[in-house]
């Protein structure tokens, strides 16, 4: 019995190492994703005109940020369509972090949405997932979910922005879904949700939920279709590229665990790639989600926002963002990714030469996703396509196979702690036989 217990403590010995560090990189990481900027001037709100005859639609920040798709693909639905005031909001007026550290600004405040809209609500609610979900941090959040709703606003919860409005207690006693990975633990935090799986979306009337990231894209198309008919959703899904509307799009089974491929990169790739993203003015808001998006869930870089000057850009449809970085000052860069159909960007000295990630035509996920296969690997991008939700039919995966680099990590750890066991074993024989 001794020496089994001998044998076991020295395995976990040889295993501590990488798992420890593991953990740590992993942490560090998801962490990174919403990592504060430093204090920046805050540009002025858009003078945009409020159109009475439309209905409004707000896109909810928390005060620690969002995921960047689950707010901007929404928005950029709903801008595109043409018939809806689209604002931002968030409890105060200040840059909130989105997936990968792109400063959004919002539009207004709480207090000056209301001050905007007078005693109406909005007429939709896109509630997004929040990196704080169950913290303190979410209150001023669900409070005004909770104001907006006894008012008679309609709400979409985007992926775990599921978890947000069930953490408010709005989805009690009603079905309603979210990301694949959250479903199971949203079951047991609460009960009281009628949990759906397998579907892209759920209508319950007032609240309509959707799985994983992407699939917000379906549930705000279904908005638009109810509020704005069918042929204007179908023209909307056009025009972003969407291929998907209106037919069966299966849906991640839930699951517990990421794929081992995203495990290796957020545990053993210590040294992730530092990417630049320039950020210009006109880029759609669909474009910087899914290079930021694409990058951050893929977890094998890093992200940073930067802009020709350091200077505020607008998106497509006037949303104001606060780069963290020139191009000129940015740190030492991996590569240098431009959203979008801004060309001819020309790299000041020590910066890497542009990549431009839209090139092609299609989906704008569908050719981010496609590039990251040939910058780091097949195992890693397919991972991505699934945690967003991402159908991969017709996307072209070229690259190497697997990270093979981050796994061969781990295993040289593991090989090295054997050996140093060994020696430490084959010492204290020797030492024992001399005494």
């Amino acid at each position: 019995m001794r020496t089994v217990l001998k044998w076991f403590a020295l395995v976990l010995v040889v295993l501590a190492v990488p798992a420890v560090g593991a953990t740590l990189s992993a942490f560090a990481a998801v962490g990174a994703l919403y990592s504060p900027g430093p204090q920046r001037p805050v540009p002025a709100p858009a003078a945009a005109p409020h159109d009475p005859a439309k209905p409004t639609a707000v896109v909810v920040v928390g005060d620690r940020g969002a995921v960047v798709s689950d707010v901007l693909a929404p928005y950029e639905v709903l801008a595109a369509s043409g018939r809806f005031n689209v604002y931002t909001a968030a409890p105060h007026r200040e840059p909130k972090p989105l997936t990968g550290g792109l400063d959004l600004v919002p539009d207004f405040s709480f207090d000056d949405l209301a001050a905007r809209l007078g005693p109406e609500p909005p007429d939709l609610v896109v509630v997004p997932a929040l990196p704080d979900l169950g913290e303190p941090s979410t209150e001023p959040v669900k409070a005004w979910l909770r104001a907006q709703a006894a008012r008679g606003a309609k709400l979409l919860g985007v992926c775990n922005g599921g978890g947000v409005l069930a953490s408010a207690g709005l989805l009690d006693g009603r079905p309603a879904t979210a990301h694949w990975l959250k479903l199971e633990t949203f079951a047991d935090d609460y009960p009281a949700v009628h949990w759906a799986r397998g579907q892209r979306f759920v209508d319950d009337g007032d609240v309509v939920t959707t799985a994983g990231i992407l699939s917000g894209i379906d549930g705000t198309l279904h908005w638009v279709e109810r509020l704005a008919g069918r042929d204007v959703a179908a023209g909307v899904a056009k025009a972003i590229g969407w291929r998907h509307y209106g037919t069966a799009v299966p849906v991640t089974p839930p699951a517990g665990m990421p794929d081992a491929a995203a495990i290796v990169n957020a545990g053993f790739r210590w040294h992730p790639d530092e990417v630049g993203v320039l950020l210009t003015n006109g880029v759609g808001e669909i474009e910087l989600g899914s290079v930021f998006d694409t990058q951050g869930q893929s977890l094998s870089s890093r992200t940073l926002a930067v802009s020709a000057d350091g200077g505020p850009v607008r998106s497509r449809h006037g949303l104001a963002f606060v780069p963290r970085a020139s191009l000129a000052a940015a740190p030492d860069l991996d590569r240098l990714l431009v959203p979008g159909a801004t060309r001819g960007v020309t790299s000041p000295p020590g910066v890497p030469a542009p990549e431009y990630v839209h090139d092609r035509p299609g989906f704008a996920y569908d050719t981010a996703v496609s590039g990251l296969a040939r910058s780091t690997d097949v195992a890693t991008a397919r991972w991505t396509a699934k945690v967003l939700e991402l159908p991969a039919g017709g996307i072209v995966f070229e690259g190497r196979a697997w990270p093979w680099l981050p796994t061969a990590l781990p295993i040289a750890l593991i090989l090295l702690g054997a050996a140093a066991v060994a020696v430490v074993i084959r010492l204290r024989r020797r030492h024992g036989a001399q005494g």
